[in-house]
């Protein structure tokens, strides 16, 4: 475990009931790419899958999943990128949140 803390930055590290496999979030797809690349995993007949969906409320994102097997045990990787191209706030709403969190 401390190789894949070391090589990636994982957000979630979940065993599985069946005690041979391991369920690992990412933060993002490039998080994940990057722990396969480093991980040597990245082998183009590993199994993996990218696809576009939308959550519930309509928020768009794209995820990838990935299941290699590493240092014996079968790992559930996945990790979500959210599409949206919400920008930055307006200067005046950042001030009046920054004001209200200060108050």
């Amino acid at each position: 475990m401390a190789e894949l803390v070391l090589l990636a930055d994982p957000t979630e590290i979940r065993f599985r009931p069946d005690g041979t496999s391991l369920a690992v979030n990412f933060g993002s797809i490039a998080d994940l790419k990057s722990w396969l690349h480093l991980a040597g995993l990245n082998d183009p007949d590993m199994l993996t899958a990218e696809y576009d969906g939308t959550t519930d409320d309509g928020r768009p994102y794209r995820q990838m999943n990935a299941y290699p097997t590493w240092h014996g045990w079968k790992v559930y990787a996945f990790a979500t990128d959210y599409t949206d191209t919400i920008g930055p706030l307006d200067a005046s709403t950042a001030d009046r949140l920054a004001a209200l969190a200060v108050a």
